[in-house]
């Protein structure tokens, strides 16, 4: 579940319906919190509450108010829905931490947080600071900030603010035109809807295309992969999360924590400061399959950094890390989004 926020005329909607329009076979789920009309693939949606429109590709468009997108989140992230992935348009004026809570607050087990988009104007960027000075916090607060309409500006303006919305961003930063990011850095494929959910990601899902990216519709993103048959230690593989590079915005795949894991596989799921653990049982040989996505990563010393995780004692139980990675486990152990900014201990 994707929030997608940035100031009116940022190009939100603009960018909404290329991933409707490239879905690559993905079922999207579409909730539009806004004031007005807005219009979704040629879909006019004014004024109404708890609204759903059918898209002609199989996606649904629903229009709430804040007060109905925790009901309507239940109606989409239900098995019946059939839907591979929910994006919420925040309204142009709507806080975007309202929204993120909604979600991360939510009880279904079916719903998984994939991040707050928030998107940028370039052209615009200094008059939208003058006006709205609260767009720095919610540039920190995105996992993953999309500096839109850079065809609009001339390279050397273009390269200053994207250099300004670096400095303030805490997650990723993708530049673009006309909306055109790839569905693959927010969506998983939909080949492990069709498997069963048992496939891991891997480079093929993540660019079917050739090495030059200049012709593409689409902003480029990068990915990477680090397995090992090692345990890693917990209290390592968390210091990693919290000190991770900028540009990393999903990471996914099973963990073996060794003995500090038991018999448990800890299915894991972040995306820009947030993340989730779920405690499932083993299926076939233990080891850690993680593949990372983001923008201008650093693979060499992200797989440093991973390598240094690997336990030296995987048979003595790390007790303080099975106890803050108990910090971000439902009370029944099963699964949990927080924030990596917790202090250990």
């Amino acid at each position: 579940m994707v929030v997608l926020a940035g100031y009116l005329g940022s190009g939100k909607t603009t960018l909404l319906n290329h991933l409707l329009r490239n879905d690559d076979g993905r079922r999207i789920g579409v909730l539009v919190n806004d004031f007005g009309s807005i219009n979704v693939d040629a879909m006019n949606v004014a004024g109404q509450v708890d609204a759903t429109v059918s898209l002609e590709n199989g996606c649904l468009c629903c229009a709430v108010d804040v007060d109905g997108v925790d009901r309507m989140l239940e109606k989409l992230a239900h098995p019946g829905a059939a839907l591979d992935a929910i994006v919420i348009e925040a309204s142009g004026i709507a806080e975007p931490t309202q929204l993120v809570r909604l979600v991360l607050s939510s009880q279904n087990p079916g719903i998984e947080f994939g991040g707050l988009v928030e998107v940028v104007d370039a052209a615009e960027f200094d008059d939208t600071r003058a006006r709205h000075p609260e767009l720095d916090d919610h540039v920190r607060l995105a996992d993953l900030v999309v500096v839109n309409k850079i065809d609009r500006v001339a390279e050397a303006e273009r390269e200053r603010v994207i250099g300004e919305v670096r400095e303030l961003a805490e997650g990723a930063v993708l530049a673009t035109e006309r909306g055109r990011i790839a569905p693959g850095i927010l969506f998983d494929d939909p080949a492990i809807r069709d498997s069963g959910g048992a496939r891991q990601l891997s480079f093929a899902d993540l660019d079917d295309h050739d090495d030059d990216h200049s012709h593409h519709m689409h902003a480029v993103y990068e990915s990477m992969e680090f397995t090992t048959d090692r345990p890693l230690n917990p209290s390592a593989f968390l210091d990693f999360l919290k000190e991770r590079s900028r540009g990393v915005y999903r990471i996914k795949g099973p963990v073996d924590f060794g003995a500090s894991g038991e018999d448990r596989c800890f299915q894991f799921h972040a995306v820009g400061v947030f993340a989730a653990f779920t405690r499932i049982r083993w299926k076939g040989p233990r080891s850690t399959r993680l593949v990372l996505i983001g923008t201008d990563l650093d693979p060499a010393s992200l797989r440093a950094r991973l390598e240094s995780c690997v336990d030296p004692t995987p048979d003595v139980v790390d007790r303080m890390g099975v106890l803050n990675l108990a910090r971000h486990l439902d009370d029944d152990g099963s699964s949990a989004q927080e924030p990596w900014d917790v202090e250990a201990g």
